[in-house]
């Protein structure tokens, strides 16, 4: 039996800024993000997951 293995080209990867979100709240529990003039809430749950809203 012959397989026929074709190379695939490696995607391309880019590198994303990471943040703490611990740093983002400075410790706290909520942080305002600010885009094209909109402000959103980032908010730390006490089950330690993240909501954000606008």
């Amino acid at each position: 039996m012959n397989m026929h293995v074709s190379e695939v080209a490696a995607p391309t990867t880019e590198v994303f800024p990471t943040y703490h979100a611990e740093d983002l709240t400075r410790g706290g529990i909520q942080a305002r993000i600010l885009l094209n003039g909109q402000i959103y809430c980032l908010r730390i749950t006490r089950a330690g997951k993240l909501i954000l809203t606008k």
